[in-house]
């Protein structure tokens, strides 16, 4: 869903200079903050970015530490979790 800004807000929105604006939701008391949808992209993309390195060297350590298995034994594991036919 897509909003249109009151008059109000797009004219606070400009009074910042385009960059963001804080605004409270008076029934609940939250903070939004409104920026461009292509800031919030990037931003998006790199958070995205970020779990992965983060997910990648959690991974590693957990090598380092010896507890991985071999790609041999994982898909033996999923095949088994799954119900697929041993390979011959």
């Amino acid at each position: 869903m897509i909003a249109k800004l009151t008059k109000e807000l797009s004219a606070a929105l400009h009074a910042t200079g385009d960059t963001r604006l804080e605004v409270i939701d008076p029934e609940t008391n939250r903070i939004y903050v409104l920026i461009d949808g292509e800031t919030h992209r990037r931003a998006m993309e790199a958070l995205r970015r970020q779990q992965d390195r983060d997910a990648i060297a959690d991974g590693l350590a957990q090598l380092q530490a010896g507890q991985g298995k071999s790609l041999d034994q994982a898909f033996s594991d999923m095949r088994s979790k799954l119900a697929f036919p041993r390979l011959q």
